[in-house]
């Protein structure tokens, strides 16, 4: 009998039944597709022993002219710059109180430390710096006190609590997994001081949250979410997750806390000197003081403002307002007849969400249009154009530019501007937004990997409070596939050889690398499959049997002493029935003989109206391709 090969469709198609889909795939975890064939995705390592703290939903690399490099990291408890695999804390600083405005007390037995410091102005998880406390008179010492302190809980407006730990313990030295692990210190009966009388508390940017949280009922939400008349039953947010936007201004960076203040970081400083905020950089003029995102244009070098305050009506934030300095300035942002600095307010939504730019323009997204400024030149600067209306995005961070073409996952559905906007068909669409979380939307990040032309979408499933599903789209392929592991944030490589990314764990990993999971030591697998949808002989009126297999798999370059998959057929008689009958067996490549230059065969003896078929890998050191397996099957009767 002669062999029959298997080829199926390249991606993966969940918009119809698994039986329409014959032919395809219809499963898939941690697999790729390149020129057709699917593949195992590449390993992961932690780019660093050191962790951060907080979760991270921003990365921004960059070069300085000295060819340093550095990571932007940006969480909702801090922000770091990533120098050499070491996290340097430059975190704005926003009140430092004059001496003696802070005073101490201790209670005999506890380590909690009430700190009296009026209208502080602090929230639970701030950060504060003590210098200048003397001795309670106990143990709890000058060193205990005068250190870095995460603030554990509010008492009132002029009062709040830490947790006093071993002296000079500075915070990156406990941090471990991204959480502070400390030794606390427990006073005993001779702390009956306060700290004396020149203690300055130095009071970093107020924290921000990690999970959205959100509110619903009569007039909730943006317009026209929902039906006229009737109360909004959607989570709708109220006070979302700390995200970041950083972008540099030749070799210095700048930052923007979303709905809060625009910092700069002066490269020649060093990497451990906090940024500050740019109202109080010499000769600033009319600079905002609140914005959504800030941006510096590639092109013609202004920094530009989105859903900021406005120059007539400094420090109320209008949520449609682009504002943009003098070109090559920081710090000058008054409109006057003889600069380039000027603002433009969006005619249409509730609020910019996010802004995007290509090589020849600056994207805007509203919550219900697309709009496109470009550079004009004087005497108007900039100018916006409505592209789309009725368009959603699911989130700030879930737009990205791939030379001119924008990429973005809506409220439901993907789209893709290169000229014009389009609905992006997606064959696992239904699959994907059945499955979010549309309560941790702000939480869905995208990322890009040029090496295998994909655009990467991490998401939080229907199940899941935090990112921990991702769905791919090869732009080169056209075609989708999805898989389970979790990212907060992406960057493609460049400055650096490999894709990096920010985990909840409080690591960033390098991706691409090696064949195995990093995120554990020593190294697990990633458990890799693709599974494709039954198939029949003609239309499934006779009954098909299944003997022998001659395998297709390149193993590439794995490490592992034997490296094998598992290629596994089902069987079953009806398109709605049970696969009742499987076999499975492993093809094996030895250490002396490449895949390619023998054939080895796999016996089955299995009957059924339907086959599907499935290979998977489950060890370490594996990775593999598959081609184009042979098949012996035959017709086996009708009943």
């Amino acid at each position: 009998m002669a062999l029959s090969k298997l080829q199926f469709r390249p991606g993966v198609n969940r918009e119809v039944t698994s039986y329409t889909n014959e032919g395809g795939w219809f499963d898939i975890d941690n697999v790729r597709f390149q020129k057709g064939f699917p593949e195992k995705i590449g390993g992961w390592q932690k780019s660093s022993s050191n962790s951060f703290l907080g979760t991270c939903r921003a990365l921004h690399p960059w070069v300085s002219l000295d060819r340093d490099q550095y990571i932007g990291v940006g969480t909702n408890l801090k922000y770091y710059i990533d120098e050499g695999g070491f996290y340097n804390d430059i975190t704005p600083i926003r009140l430092t109180t004059s001496a003696g405005d802070v005073t101490l007390s201790a209670t005999n037995g506890s380590s909690t430390l009430v700190v009296a410091d009026t209208s502080h102005g602090a929230v639970v998880n701030d950060f504060v710096t003590f210098t200048g406390a003397v001795s309670l008179g106990g143990v709890i010492t000058a060193g205990v006190i005068n250190q870095e302190y995460q603030i554990t809980e509010i008492v009132d407006n002029n009062s709040y609590k830490v947790l006093a730990r071993v002296a000079d313990t500075p915070i990156y030295d406990i941090t471990v997994n991204g959480q502070l692990d400390p030794s606390y210190v427990l006073a005993n009966g001779s702390d009956t001081g306060n700290g004396g009388s020149s203690i300055v508390g130095a009071y970093q940017i107020n924290t921000g949250l990690d999970i959205t949280v959100s509110g619903a009922g009569w007039g909730a939400g943006t317009w026209s979410r929902g039906t006229w008349g009737s109360a909004s039953n959607d989570p709708i947010v109220s006070n979302t997750i700390r995200l970041w936007s950083h972008d540099n201004f030749g070799e210095d960076l700048l930052m923007n806390v979303r709905d809060g203040g625009i910092y700069y970081w002066d490269q020649t400083g060093t990497v451990n000197t906090r940024a500050v905020d740019i109202t109080t950089l010499a000769g600033g003029q009319s600079v905002p003081t609140v914005a959504k995102q800030v941006m510096v244009s590639d092109r013609d070098r202004h920094v530009i403002a989105f859903g900021c305050d406005t120059e007539s009506n400094p420090g109320v934030q209008d949520p449609l307002a682009i504002r943009f300095s003098d070109q090559e300035s920081l710090t000058d942002w008054q409109t006057t007849a003889t600069n380039t600095a000027g603002e433009l307010r969006l005619g249409s939504g509730s609020e910019i969400v996010t802004a995007v730019e290509t090589r020849q323009q600056i994207l805007v997204f509203t919550d219900t249009t697309l709009y496109a400024m470009q550079f004009l030149g004087p005497p108007f600067t900039f100018g916006v154009s409505a592209l789309s209306e009725n368009i959603t995005i699911a989130g700030a961070n879930a737009a990205i530019a791939v030379d001119d073409t924008v990429f973005w996952m809506g409220r439901s559905e993907f789209y893709v501007y290169s000229g014009a906007v389009q609905r992006l068909p997606c064959a696992v669409r239904d699959f994907v937004f059945s499955d979010i979380n549309e309560g941790e939307l702000e939480k869905i990040n995208v990322g890009l990997n040029t090496e295998h032309s994909e655009v990467w979408w991490f998401y939080p499933s229907s199940n899941s409070g935090e990112v921990n599903r991702y769905v791919v789209y090869n732009y080169t392929e056209q075609v989708w596939y999805y898989g389970s592991f979790a990212r907060t944030a992406w960057v493609d490589r460049g400055i650096f050889d490999f894709p990096f990314a920010a985990n909840t764990d409080g690591y960033i990993y390098e991706h691409e690398i090696g064949f195995d999971d990093g995120t554990t030591d020593p190294e697990t697998s990633i458990v890799a499959y693709v599974q494709s949808s039954p198939m029949d002989i003609g239309d499934g009126e006779q009954f098909m049997l299944l003997r022998k297999m001659i395998p297709d798999v390149d193993f590439k370059t794995s490490t592992a002493v034997i490296p094998e998959v598992a290629i596994t057929l089902d069987v079953k008689n009806a398109p709605d029935g049970t696969y009742s009958i499987s076999q499975t067996d492993a093809f094996v490549k030895t250490q002396s003989v490449p895949v390619g230059d023998r054939t080895e065969q796999l016996f089955f003896r299995l009957r059924g109206r339907q086959m599907r078929f499935e290979i998977r890998s489950t060890e370490t050191g594996v990775t593999w391709r598959l081609g184009s397996p042979r098949l012996d099957l035959r017709p086996d009767g009708r009943r």
